[in-house]
């Protein structure tokens, strides 16, 4: 009833074996979401209460959301051989002697979409990193017409076949009931990382307007050098996106030493507190 997993079950002859496949596997987790989502994530062990029950040991990965609470984004669990002899899972060695497999279990799930919106969006709506996002760029043709509209929309195909060089997924919003005004707001409700506005004037000068989701930042690039542009704002948008990630939690990780310091941390919405 809760969520969508990825989750992976694996069975081992040793415990060392299955200690490096979920040490393995946390790290895959931390991988994606840190260079993919562009969440900076913590990854270490659970303590025995909070381990899942009758495992070894669980490792987690934790990110910090903008409200300053914890989300595990992924886990990890040596099961040992609790399971396995639970459920009769047993193999032959290279002696012939019957053995109980040392197991594994790791999974994420649909949570980190959650935590992709909490830790990027905005009060403009969704944000998305480019190396997730299925749009990453959106042409909006601006004209008054139809002379103009035909000039236009020429030119945006031209240059969204272009962009298949940088192999980034396109958009043309070709709709002309909607003002340029209303598409801007959807656009970015919807979190494409790249917005590029192109009217006649534009045309004129052999430019066009790049505007990047997560900043805001506007800029005006001539059309033959755009595709090439775009790409480095990409890849940008990408890094600055995890460094900003980064930064937000280690402005919100606190130290303490004293317990009631620690009970005043907790009455707000505190972070990560690293406390003995």
């Amino acid at each position: 009833t809760e969520f969508l997993w990825q989750e992976g079950h694996t069975a081992h002859t040793t415990e060392q074996e299955a200690e490096e496949e979920a040490r393995k596997m946390l790290s895959v987790y931390q991988d994606f979401v840190e260079k993919y989502l562009a969440i900076s994530v913590i990854p270490g062990q659970k303590t025995e209460s909070e381990k899942f029950p009758g495992a070894l040991r669980t490792y987690s990965i934790e990110a910090l959301m903008q409200d300053g609470k914890a989300l595990q984004a992924g886990t990890s669990h040596n099961l040992g051989q609790n399971f396995a002899r639970a459920f009769n899972v047993a193999f032959t060695n290279a002696k012939g002697a019957r053995e109980y497999a040392w197991q594994t279990s790791w999974g994420v799930s649909t949570r980190l979409i959650g935590g992709l919106i909490m830790s990027h969006s905005d009060d403009k709506g969704l944000v998305l990193p480019p190396l997730i996002a299925p749009i990453k760029i959106v042409i909006i043709p601006i004209w008054k017409t139809e002379e103009e509209r035909t000039l236009v929309f020429e030119e945006a195909r031209v240059l969204k076949n272009s962009f298949a060089e940088i192999d980034s997924e396109c958009v043309i919003d070709e709709r002309d009931y909607c003002s340029p005004g209303f598409k801007f707001n959807e656009w970015e409700k919807k979190g494409v990382p790249i917005r590029v506005e192109l009217g006649p004037k534009d045309i004129a000068t052999k430019s066009a307007v790049v505007v990047r989701r997560d900043t805001g930042d506007k800029k005006i690039v001539l059309l033959n050098e755009l595709s090439a542009h775009i790409g480095g704002e990409l890849n940008k948008m990408q890094s600055d996106m995890l460094a900003n990630s980064k930064k937000f939690q280690q402005e919100n990780s606190h130290s303490v030493d004293d317990y009631v310091e620690f009970k005043k941390l907790f009455s707000g919405a505190p972070g990560f507190v690293y406390s003995h």
